[in-house]
């Protein structure tokens, strides 16, 4: 009998700050992956400053690639060349959807990246979007694909940051612009807001103009009012939420952040997919008599959202239901049958 191939044990995930710290001496590989993606992003932008300072010669010590690009040979093209003028070059994978992968073709992926051992020239990024990497439940048990993947890149985890240093974030974003605000404008801007620094930066960029055009420097609560844009966290079940309620505003804003973090669009669809499935799940069986819990003992579907969906079902009839599970069902075939990508979802969310 084949003995039993060990479990590889979970190495070490860095913070953001121990990367950067790190950056004297980078290792061959890292995957960044969590929450938040502005981090990822500035992340990134410090590993080329330290690795690649001098801009002349970034088309030859930078290659970026896009996951749309990417391929097991293009990966391999890009790790082979080595750098000029200095002992390593860059090599980052950004929008890399793990999610949306085979079992074969991770394990091309992690075949590829071993073959870093032989062209130790390099620093590889690997950057997955928020929801683009099932990592199983951290620390204690880690998924396998998570195992996988950390058998040949570093991990390095970017959690949301906490309100109250997000707080002080948005105030040096302010600084930054030319203006002032108080503590508590700053978390007031994040409550208003969310929690996506993504949109927090853009916002406070927006409010930086506003007060400096109408000849003032600090920012109050009722400019925010006034200037931002309620929030919503933009995720794939922020979309489908602002879908379900007829906020398309709202539902075609979410989808160009999730077009910007390289979100899968197949994913994306099957959880609206989701949404109008499982409303349509919980009308018919609380036509027919069910309590929440009796529902949820059905489909699973959480008590909370069990909740959600009768609300929503109260002002949606059956035949909107329904038309709208057949235009996903038109969204689908589009999806899979040509390159329409973000296109058809827009399309799909101005038709519901």
């Amino acid at each position: 009998m084949a003995a039993r191939k060990e479990r590889p044990e979970l190495p070490p995930i860095l913070t953001d700050a121990e990367f950067r710290r790190g950056l004297s001496k980078p290792a061959q590989g890292y995957l960044f992956f969590g929450e938040e993606d502005y981090l990822k992003l500035h992340a990134l932008e410090a590993a080329r400053q330290a690795i690649s300072p001098d801009p002349s010669f970034a088309a030859f010590n930078e290659i970026r690639m896009d996951a749309l690009d990417y391929t097991p040979a293009r990966l391999l093209d890009a790790l082979v060349p080595l750098p000029m003028m200095q002992e390593r070059k860059l090599v980052s994978l950004g929008g890399f959807n793990l999610a949306s992968l085979r079992a074969s073709d991770v394990d091309r992926f992690c075949e590829t990246v071993e073959l870093l051992a032989e062209h130790p020239h390099n620093c590889l990024i690997v950057t997955v979007p928020n929801e683009g990497l099932d990592t199983g439940n951290l620390p204690k048990k880690p998924s396998e694909l998570f195992l996988r993947l950390t058998e040949v890149l570093t991990p390095v985890r970017f959690n949301r940051v906490p309100p109250a240093k997000l707080a002080g974030w948005v105030i040096k974003h302010f600084n930054h612009g030319g203006v002032s605000a108080s503590p508590a404008v700053a978390s007031f801007l994040i409550d208003y807001c969310g929690r996506d620094m993504f949109t927090l930066a853009a916002e406070a960029e927006k409010l930086c103009c506003y007060v400096l055009a109408h000849g003032r420097t600090e920012v109050t609560e009722a400019d925010v009012r006034e200037v931002a844009c309620a929030g919503m966290e933009y995720d794939a079940f922020a979309l489908g939420n602002a879908i379900m309620e007829g906020r398309r505003a709202d539902a075609l804003a979410a989808l160009a952040v999730l077009r910007h973090r390289r979100a899968d669009p197949i994913l994306l669809l099957g959880e609206i997919i989701r949404t109008w499935s499982d409303m349509l799940s919980v009308r018919l069986l609380t036509a027919e008599g069910k309590s929440a819990e009796e529902i949820y003992a059905l489909t699973k579907i959480h008590n909370f959202k069990i909740g959600l969906y009768r609300k929503a079902g109260a002002i949606i009839d059956d035949t909107r239901l329904r038309r709208a599970i057949a235009l996903c069902a038109e969204a689908d075939a589009r999806l899979k049958q040509s390159p329409q990508g973000y296109a058809a979802l827009e399309r799909l969310i101005c038709a519901l």
